[in-house]
C-alpha cells in the first residue's frame, strides 16, 4: 500500500511580514542604485569625482597616503585607494594590465562607484533598525521612502562623500539609540566613533556627534559620571577623526590653509535668493509635494513629541539633527542639493511617523474598515510612488547612449592623436589623447581667424549656441558671431538628440586652412 505524504503549507505570520517588505525595499533600492553604474565613465563625470578618485588612485600608484588636499576629508580616499587596490589585482588576473602605469583611472570608476551604491542600500537598511524604535510599520515604510528617494538614488551613483556621510549619520543615529537604552560607556563611544568617521568623510558629517551628546544628556541612569560620558564621547569623536583623516594633524599648515581658503569661499557673496529657501526647494522637488507634505506633519509630530512625550529622545534625535544640520548648510553660500542628503533619512522617518499615526487615529475614531484601509492605501501611495516614478526615470534616461557618448566615442575614433581641440562644452570631456582647449562659447572668440591659431577642430554644444540660433531676433549680435563660427570650418559630425540618444546636439568642425 502507497503511504501518501501530506506536506502542510505555512503561510507567512504577520511577524514574517516587515522582514520581506524590508528584503524588497532592499532590492528595490540594490536595483535602483546599481543601474546605469557605468553612465558617464570616462567622458561626463560627476563634478568632484575626480577630486576623489584621481588623489584615490595616486595614492595606489604612490604609496604617499597625504592626500594633499583637504576640501574633504581624506577617509572616504582611502576606502576609494582599498578599492582600487582589488580591482587592480582583479584586473591583472585577468591580463588587462601589467603594472600600474598601465591602469588609467577611469578603470576604477564603476568600482568605485559600486561601493557608494552599497553603502546607499545598506543606509536603507540602518533606517529600518532605527526606526524600529518607532514601531515595525514605521521603520518599513522609512526604509521604503529612503530606498526610492530620487536624491539619495542619483547620489549614490557617483564616488563623492554624500552618501557615505549619509551612511554613517545614519549609523550615529542607530548606535545612540542603543547607547541610551543600554546606558554603557561602550555604546556611547561607539555612536561617538560612527560620528567621528562621518565628520573625517566630510566635515558636515561632524555634526552627527550631536546625537551622542544628547543621547547622553537625556539617559536617565548612566554607570558613570554624565560629564565624564560627553568627555568620552567627543574625545571618541575627535579620535576616530585623527585616526581614518590623519594627515589632517600630520600636514597641519596644508589643513589649516586649505581649511581657511575653503571657509572663505562658503562665505563669498552667492545668489540673491536666501540660501534655506533654496534649500527648501531642493528638498520639495526631491520629496514631491505629497512627500513634503507628510514630511512637515512629521516635523510637526516630532516636536510635539519632543516638548510632551512619550519616549522623547527618538523624536529629539529625530528632529533636532535635521533642523541644525539644515542651519548650518544654510549659513554657506555654495549650493549643492546633494549637501542635504544626511537629512533626508530623517525626513523619511518622520513622514512615516506621520503616515502611521494617521492610520492608527482613524482606527481609534471607529472609521469604517473600508475607509480605513483606502485612506492607508492612498498616504502610502502618496509617500512611495511620487519618488519612486522619478528615481526610476532618472536611471532610465542615465542608462541611454546620450549624445555626449557619441560625440566622444567619435571623436576618439575618428580624430588623429594630439589633434589641437577647442571646446565649448564640458558636458563631456575630450579623451587624454587630444590636446584639448575648453572655452565658454566659441563666439567669443569670432574676433579671432581660427585658421590663425592651433585650432584644428571645434567642438559646437546647442547648450550654448542653440539659445542664440533659436531666436536670432533677440540675438542678432550673437547670432552672427556663430554664424562666423561656422563659416570658418567644415562640418564633420553632428549627433542629434532623439529619444533613445537624449542630451545636446554637438557638432564637430573642422578648421578651414
Amino acid at each position: 500500500m502507497a503511504i501518501v505524504e501530506h506536506r502542510q503549507v505555512v503561510a507567512p505570520t504577520t511577524q514574517d511580514l516587515p522582514h520581506l517588505g524590508l528584503a524588497l525595499a532592499l532590492i528595490a533600492a540594490a536595483m535602483l542604485r546599481f543601474w546605469a553604474l557605468p553612465s558617464g565613465v570616462p567622458f561626463a563625470v560627476q563634478i568632484d569625482e575626480p577630486e576623489v578618485m584621481e588623489r584615490a588612485i595616486r595614492m595606489m600608484r604612490t604609496g604617499d597616503f597625504g592626500p594633499h588636499f583637504f576640501d574633504y576629508p581624506a577617509f572616504y580616499m582611502y576606502v576609494q585607494a582599498a578599492t582600487g587596490v582589488v580591482r587592480f589585482l582583479f584586473g591583472a588576473m585577468r591580463g588587462e594590465w601589467s603594472s600600474l602605469a598601465q591602469a588609467p583611472t577611469e578603470h576604477f570608476y564603476v568600482w568605485g562607484r559600486a561601493v557608494t551604491a552599497s553603502l546607499g542600500t545598506a543606509t536603507v537598511w540602518v533606517v529600518y533598525r532605527a526606526g524600529v524604535r518607532w514601531g515595525e510599520r514605521t521603520a518599513l515604510l522609512a526604509a521604503v521612502m529612503i530606498a526610492v528617494m530620487p536624491l539619495h538614488v542619483r547620489e549614490s551613483h557617483y564616488t563623492l562623500t554624500d552618501v557615505p556621510t549619509t551612511f554613517l549619520v545614519m549609523l550615529t543615529l542607530l548606535l545612540s539609540l542603543r547607547a541610551h537604552e543600554r546606558a554603557t560607556l561602550a555604546g556611547f563611544v561607539l555612536a561617538a566613533g560612527a560620528a567621528g568617521l562621518a565628520g573625517a568623510t566630510k566635515y558636515n558629517g561632524g555634526i552627527a556627534v550631536l546625537m551622542p551628546l544628547l543621547a547622553c544628556a537625556m539617559t536617565p541612569a548612566l554607570t558613570r559620571p554624565r560629564i565624564e560620558v560627553m568627555a568620552w564621547i567627543v574625545a571618541a569623536m575627535v579620535g576616530t577623526f585623527l585616526a581614518a583623516a590623519p594627515y589632517t594633524l600630520i600636514d597641519l599648515p596644508t589643513f589649516l590653509n586649505q581649511f581657511a581658503r575653503l571657509s572663505s569661499e562658503y562665505r563669498k557673496p552667492g545668489i540673491a535668493e536666501p540660501v534655506w529657501l533654496v534649500y527648501l526647494k531642493h528638498l520639495r522637488i526631491a520629496l514631491q509635494w505629497p512627500g513634503s507634505i507628510l514630511v512637515l506633519a512629521g516635523l510637526g509630530l516630532g516636536l510635539y513629541r519632543v516638548l510632551f512625550g512619550p519616549a522623547r529622545l527618538k523624536w529629539v534625535l529625530a528632529t533636532i539633527f535635521p533642523l541644525v544640520y539644515f542651519r548650518f548648510v544654510s549659513n554657506q553660500n555654495i549650493i549643492f542639493a546633494r549637501y542635504l542628503l544626511p537629512i533626508v533619512p530623517f525626513l523619511s522617518l518622520l513622514a512615516a511617523a506621520a503616515v502611521v499615526w494617521t492610520v492608527d487615529r482613524m482606527r481609534r475614531w471607529q472609521l469604517p474598515q473600508p475607509i480605513r484601509s483606502g485612506a492607508t492605501v492612498l498616504l502610502t501611495c502618496v509617500a512611495i510612488a511620487p519618488p519612486a516614478y522619478t528615481a526610476i526615470s532618472f536611471d532610465a534616461n542615465a542608462a541611454k547612449v546620450w549624445t555626449t557618448q557619441l560625440a566622444y566615442e567619435w571623436v576618439l575614433h575618428e580624430l588623429p592623436r594630439d589633434a589641437v581641440v577647442w571646446s565649448e562644452t564640458r558636458e563631456f570631456l575630450l579623451p587624454p589623447t587630444i590636446k584639448a582647449h575648453y572655452v565658454k562659447e566659441l563666439r567669443q572668440s569670432g574676433a579671432l581667424t581660427f585658421a590663425a591659431t592651433d585650432a584644428q577642430y571645434l567642438v559646437a554644444s546647442s547648450q550654448n549656441f542653440g539659445k542664440y540660433l533659436n531666436n536670432c531676433a533677440q540675438f542678432t549680435n550673437e547670432c552672427s558671431d556663430y554664424e562666423a563660427v561656422f563659416a570658418q570650418t567644415e562640418e564633420v559630425a553632428r549627433f542629434t538628440p532623439t529619444p533613445d540618444h537624449p542630451g545636446s546636439e554637438i557638432r564637430i568642425l573642422k578648421v578651414k586652412r
